[in-house]
Parts: structure tokens; C-alpha cells; sequence
């Protein structure tokens, strides 16, 4: 086993003291980055809207062939659905002709279809109608003040005494967003008391909610000026504020407790800042890393919006890393000794004896360890069970909260149209040059395309296909008996798109494609499901290499990604059983069993498994310092699990807040993403960290820290601890022979906490 250098401080030790000793400089940069991202943010930033674009795909091939040979199926369409509570609505002409007029007069609207001379845009008994507008973008990327011109439009409707909600997209544009800021709220004020009863310190307590907000306000302001140039999804600045806060006040909460620690031990404090950057900042920089690339795997999936919700979080955990390597430290070189002067409570560093109740936990676990360890994952394996029925779909309007117009539209649809009516497939049939110019054929094959798509098990109704302007396209409506996010549509689009249409239309010459929102939503799930493997395989490799190149042992990183993919299939299996199954969904304000949204599980494989190397990291971190100092495999655990486990439960207290506070958001997908995380935060800070990890670590002894020469040789030299500070003391009597791991001379006290009682075994 190498040893690092120790005769010149590394780049890292030098960065942190200089940081230390220039703070106001440093801050001074971090304020200038916030104003001027900031600034040009709010010149040149731009919105976000969910956009499912797949090219490639036949329902984008449809999709485009509508685009290209019409002129009024272009843009997107959104409907505002309009209630009479008494009589007709036809007998609301006049209100009803003012507002499509004004409609039409606002910008990027390209047509508005008068729901009275359009068919079936009228209830059966007539007291509910929509109005289809078609804007020339997506209306939830426009800025809210657009809304004020629609609500101008539509008020002739409201003076009439008519109901008006507004249908997704334009509903979205409609939705409040102040859920966000409260959640934000929420988790900020449980981390303050969270660490104040953990750590005493006003001091140590500040200085990392100070260090998350600072880098959370940059990167969601460079989010917004990424959004000027590219789409992002609506979910991306929450995802990002969940990530950056949740991380950033990990990071600089696992920095200042080593300084701490460090100041305790008797270290000047510039210097005690340069070796807690050496040391603990490089394994914030590693488990950054760690997340950031299970992030950036979401864009092996190929489809846009992944890749960009992908980007927004993984940018949030990147700045918040930055900040906790430089800004951290010139905090606390600005404080200096006086981190501990105002405090609550006695301050808390780390455990000074093995009467800490951390090390008699460790002895606990190391006496029973084949117990500890069929315990843990029988738990994780019965929280698994649900996971077996996962069902992926797109979470439709329906699911949403009664306060959102969009939901109220939806339930308008379904009631006066039924629930088919809100999810409408769209058949375009891309004619033969026989067929185009021909009348009498393209008239039979109509016909004989209707009478097919009636037949269809599902079917509510089919219009009669009708050429496009230029007798290239048929183009006929599907409505199915059920809704957008029900089985039975997503089975009834796979029986149009890969039996029905075929035969319909074999030997003819003619090519259909199925397209439409709910088509193209039913393709984004499948391609997603399809994906998921091969994310959750790359995801996995990286991750088992970057631990390998860290702590030099294949046992070591396999065991990281085998204990993680238990944890997440836990935390799936939680997410299923409330909002698939139903169980306590009300609780969450989801009234009604949903499908688990399509990105939901992808995106939570990323995050949750890069969250839980984050813990994994900061634990191995420690118990290979020691290991590397006293070559006792017993001590090294039972020392890295006590010195860690303070920090690691009070930032897993924190993380959860922050991530369960946005169970309060109006989005089900975000609510599904909250649970689901915070669910995997108290999972691995319990189940894993306290229990597998070092039930495993005691079983496998010496094994852990085994590397064949030729993979050492091979691989590069990352050590997230940095060299260590002084060479380690001969180990305990009962330890194991340190071999190529021990140094001579003394150990450093603030690197080698006080030893526990060996194992006779010598584990």
C-alpha cells in the first residue's frame, strides 16, 4: 500500500490557507460572481417548459409531417374551457365572440378556434365548451405578465357569469411559485436547529447556511441564464435548489467540523484551514465529483430533457462544492478561534474517547456483525417489495391540486367530454402520390381507416380522417374511453402504433404514424424505461471506478455501489406505495392513485445514488486515515464511524428537511422526487452508514484494503484525504501487522481519534 508524501503541502492545503489568510478577497469575488451572473440573468435569462421533443421517433415523425403540410396544427395548442351555470353556452354568443377576437390580438397566438362553430368543442348538453388557441411557443416558457393579456381576453367570458380555467400548458404559466420559496424556507430554518443542537455554535451553524444560500443564489441565477439558450424543464429550479442546498450545507457543515476539530487539537487557524481543505475539502471535491457524474449520466439517455434536468442539478452541486473549497475557508479564516464564542450549548466537535456513545455503537455492531448485517438488508429488501409493480406513465392534470386552473380544466373536459377527452391521439396518414392525386382511392382508404380505428377495444370515438390542404396527410382524432394517465390509453396507443395503423393501411402505399401530447408523452416513457438500464449501468461503472481510484480496493468500491442500489430500490419501493399504490398519497396532496412519472426513477437513481457516495466518501474518507496511520482495520472502522457519524446524521437531518419541505410543491412529479429523496437520505444515513457499512467492513477485515500490485500500478493516485499529517504509532497489540501501511513516528492526534479496544481476531 503507498504512502503519500508528506514533505510539501499540497495544492489543496495551499489553496485553503491562502483563503484563510485573503477572506475578504475571496468573499469579494463570491459577492461580485452572484451580482454579475445575476444581472446578466435577468437581461439575457430565459423560462422553463417541459419539452418532450424526440426525434426519431414516429410520433415525432408525425408530429413534424402535421407541422410541415398544415397551417393551423403548428405550435402548441392550449384549451380554455369555459362553464355556463345556467343554460348553454351558446346563449353567451356575444361574450364568447369578444373574447376569441381578443385572443386573437395577443402576440404569438397563431389561431383561436370559436368553440361554437367548431365540432365537438361543445358538451352534449351544452353547458361546457372549449377554446383551442395555438400559440407559436410553448405558453409556460412565456413570462407571467403574458397571463395579464389572456385574462384581458377572457374577461368578457367572467362578466357573462361563465366559468373560465385555463388548460395545460397555459395553465402552468398560471401557476403559482411561491411553494418553492416556502420549501426553501422550511429547510433553511430545521438546519438551523438542526445545527444548533448538534453542534452549540451560532458560529458553526451560520457559516454553512451562509456558504449553501451564497452558491445556491449563483447557480440558480447561471441556471436562468443557461435557460436564455437552451430548454430546461419546469421541474429544473426546484431540482437545482433541492441539490445545491441540501449539498452545499453538507459540504461546508463536513468542513467546519474538521476545522473545529483541528482548532481543538491545538492548530493555528490558517493553518488548521489548510489542512481541513487538505483533507476533508478533498473528499467534499471527490463526492462532488461522484454526484455530479451520476448527474451527468442522465445525458447517456439521449433525450433532451433528462440531459438539461440533469445539468440544472448537477451545475447546483458543482458551485456548491466551489464554494465549499473557497469561500468556506475565507469564512473561516475570518473567524478564526472565535467560531465557538457564541454558542447554545457546550460546542461539539468530534468524539474525544470510546465512551463516546458513536464508538460503543461501533463495538456494538463489530460483536454481532452477521446479525447487523442480514438485519439491515432484510429491511431494505421488505421496503424493496413494491418496486416489483413500478408502473411508469406522465402524471396528468388530474393529479394535480384543485388550487391550479389546470386542474380545474381537466376536470371540466372530463366531466362535460369525458375522461378520453383529455387525452386525444392524433392519426396522421402520409398518403402515396396515387392516393394524392386521386380523390376515389384516398376517400376508401379513409373510410377503411375509421372503420379500423373504431373497432379498437378503447376507442370512445373516431372523427372522419380529412386531407390536409395539399391531399398529402389524413388526419383523423382518436378519443379513448379512459385518460391520460391510465393503463388502458397506454395500452390502447401501443395497439394503434404497432397493430392497428399497420395492417389498417398494409398493401395501400400509405404510412400512419400516432401522434399528440398523450401519444408523444407515452413514447417519452418508453424510451426512458428503455434507457434506465443502460443509465443505471454507466452511472454504476463510473462510480465503482472513481471509488477504486480513490481508496485503492475493488471490495471497498463494490460494496459502495452493491449497499447503494439496495438503498435506492428502498427508496423506490417507498415511492411506489405511496403514490402508486395509494398508500397515504393524501397525505401529499395526490387525492388519486398515479403512475410513477416517467423521468421520476431515472432521475432519482442519479441523485440518490451519487448522495449516497457523498456519505460513503466522507465515512471511507475517515476509517482509511486511520487506516493508513494504524493499519488495525477494528480501530480504523470503529474511529471513522464515530468521527463521522455526528456530522453525517446532522447533514442527513438537514438534506431531509430540505428535500421532504418540497412534498408542499404543486407539481406530483416534485412531490414524488421529494419523498423519494428524502426517503434515500434517512435510509443511508441509518440503514447503510450505521449498520451494513460497518457490519461489512468488520466481516471482510483485511480484504478491505487489498489491491493487486499490477491494478495499483495501473491506476492514478486520487487520495481524498491528502497525504497524511504525521506518521502513524506502532497499532494496538491486538491489531493487525500494518504492513506497507504504517509509518514510523508519532500519529496526528486530530487525525487519529482515541482508540477503541481491538478485536482478538484482528479485524
Amino acid at each position: 500500500m503507498n504512502t503519500p508524501s508528506t514533505e510539501r503541502p499540497g495544492l489543496l492545503h495551499r489553496s485553503g490557507r491562502w483563503c484563510a489568510r485573503h477572506a475578504w478577497r475571496v468573499v469579494a469575488v463570491w459577492v461580485l460572481a452572484l451580482v454579475g451572473i445575476g444581472l446578466a440573468n435577468h437581461a439575457w435569462g430565459g423560462s422553463y417548459a417541459d419539452s418532450f421533443s424526440l426525434p426519431g421517433t414516429s410520433t415525432q415523425t408525425g408530429a413534424d409531417l402535421l407541422d410541415a403540410h398544415t397551417s393551423g396544427s403548428g405550435g402548441t395548442a392550449a384549451p380554455i374551457v369555459l362553464r355556463s351555470g345556467q343554460g348553454p353556452v351558446g346563449d353567451h354568443r356575444a361574450a364568447i365572440d369578444a373574447a376569441v377576437a381578443g385572443l386573437g390580438r395577443l402576440p404569438d397566438v397563431l389561431s383561436v378556434a370559436d368553440p361554437l362553430s367548431t365540432p365537438g368543442a361543445v358538451s352534449a348538453n351544452g353547458d361546457i365548451a372549449r377554446i383551442t388557441v395555438r400559440f407559436e411557443g410553448n405558453p409556460a416558457t412565456f413570462d407571467p405578465s403574458y397571463l395579464a393579456g389572456v385574462d384581458a381576453a377572457v374577461e368578457p367570458l367572467r362578466a357573462d357569469h361563465l366559468t373560465v380555467e385555463y388548460g395545460a400548458p397555459l395553465g402552468q404559466l398560471a401557476t403559482p411559485k411561491s411553494a418553492d420559496r416556502t420549501s426553501e424556507a422550511i429547510g433553511l430554518g430545521v438546519a438551523v436547529l438542526v445545527l444548533l443542537l448538534g453542534f452549540g455554535s451560532v458560529a458553526a451553524t451560520g457559516l454553512p447556511l451562509l456558504t449553501a444560500v451564497l452558491g445556491l443564489a449563483v447557480s440558480l441565477a447561471g441556471l436562468g441564464l443557461l435557460a436564455g439558450q437552451f430548454d430546461f424543464a419546469q421541474a429544473s429550479p426546484t431540482l437545482a435548489s433541492m441539490m445545491g442546498l441540501g449539498v452545499g450545507i453538507d459540504y461546508a457543515l463536513f468542513l467546519a467540523t474538521r476545522y473545529r476539530a483541528l482548532l481543538h487539537a491545538g492548530a493555528e487557524p490558517a493553518e488548521a484551514v489548510g489542512r481541513t481543505v487538505a483533507t476533508s475539502g478533498r473528499a467534499v471535491l471527490v463526492a462532488a465529483a461522484t454526484v455530479a457524474m451520476a448527474l451527468g449520466g442522465l445525458c447517456v439517455s439521449g433525450v433532451g430533457f433528462i440531459g438539461t434536468l440533469g445539468v440544472a442539478a448537477g451545475l447546483s452541486v458543482v458551485v456548491a462544492a466551489a464554494a465549499s473549497v473557497t469561500l468556506t475557508p475565507a469564512l473561516l479564516g475570518l473567524l478564526g478561534r472565535r467560531i465557538d464564542r457564541l454558542h447554545v450549548r457546550t460546542p461539539v466537535a468530534e468524539p474525544t474517547g470510546e465512551s463516546d456513545v458513536w464508538h460503543r455503537w461501533a463495538l456494538r455492531v463489530s460483536r454481532r456483525p452477521w446479525l447487523v448485517l442480514v438485519s439491515g438488508l432484510l429491511l431494505l429488501g421488505i421496503l424493496s417489495v413494491p418496486v416489483a409493480s413500478m408502473r411508469l406513465g406522465h402524471v396528468d392534470a388530474g393529479a394535480q391540486s384543485t388550487s391550479r386552473t389546470d386542474r380545474r380544466a381537466h376536470d371540466l373536459v372530463t366531466e362535460g367530454f369525458g375522461p378520453g377527452a383529455n387525452a386525444p391521439l392524433t392519426v396522421v396518414t402520409h398518403l402515396d402520390s396515387r392516393q394524392v392525386a386521386d380523390e376515389g382511392p384516398r376517400q376508401a382508404l379513409a373510410a377503411s381507416l375509421q372503420s379500423s380505428l373504431a373497432a379498437v377495444p378503447g376507442v370512445a370515438s373516431v372523427t372522419p380522417p380529412v386531407p390536409s390542404p395539399d391531399h398529402v396527410l389524413l388526419i383523423t382524432t382518436v378519443t379513448p374511453t379512459t385518460g391520460p394517465q391510465d393503463e388502458a390509453t397506454a395500452d390502447l396507443i401501443h395497439t394503434l402504433r404497432d397493430d392497428t395503423v399497420p395492417r389498417a393501411l398494409s398493401g395501400t402505399g400509405a404510412t400512419g404514424y400516432v401522434t399528440g401530447t398523450t401519444a408523444a408523452t407515452q413514447t417519452f416513457t418508453d424510451t426512458l424505461a428503455a434507457k434506465l438500464p443502460l443509465i443505471i449501468g454507466v452511472v454504476v461503472a463510473a462510480a465503482f471506478l472513481l471509488l477504486l481510484t480513490v481508496f485503492r480496493s475493488p471490495l471497498i468500491a463494490l460494496k459502495a455501489a452493491v449497499l447503494n442500489l439496495f438503498s435506492i430500490a428502498a427508496a423506490y419501493g417507498v415511492v411506489v406505495a405511496v403514490f402508486q399504490w395509494g398508500w397515504g398519497g393524501a397525505l401529499f396532496g395526490v387525492t388519486e392513485k398515479v403512475p410513477g412519472e416517467s423521468y421520476v426513477p431515472m432521475m432519482m437513481f442519479a441523485i440518490v445514488f451519487g448522495l449516497s457516495m457523498d456519505y460513503e466518501v466522507f465515512l471511507l474518507s475517515r476509517i482509511r486515515e486511520t487506516w493508513l496511520h494504524r493499519g488495525d482495520n477494528h480501530l480504523a472502522v470503529a474511529t471513522g464511524l464515530a468521527s463521522t457519524a455526528r456530522v453525517i446524521t446532522c447533514a442527513a437531518l438537514i438534506m431531509t428537511s430540505v428535500f421532504l419541505a418540497f412534498l408542499l410543491s404543486t407539481n406530483v412529479a416534485v412531490k414524488m422526487l421529494a419523498l423519494g429523496l428524502g426517503v434515500s437520505v434517512i435510509i443511508d444515513a441509518t440503514v447503510v452508514r450505521l449498520l451494513l457499512v460497518p457490519a461489512s467492513m468488520y466481516l471482510f477485515g483485511r480484504a478491505n484494503w487489498w489491491l493487486p500490485g499490477w491494478l495499483d500500478r495501473l491506476l492514478p493516485h486520487l487520495d481524498p484525504e491528502g497525504p497524511p499529517a504525521a506518521p502513524a504509532a506502532p497499532a494496538a497489540p491486538a491489531a493487525e501487522p500494518t504492513g506497507s501501511a504504517g509509518n514510523s513516528g508519532p500519529p496526528d492526534p486530530a487525525a487519529t481519534p482515541a482508540p477503541v479496544p481491538a478485536r482478538k481476531d484482528g479485524r
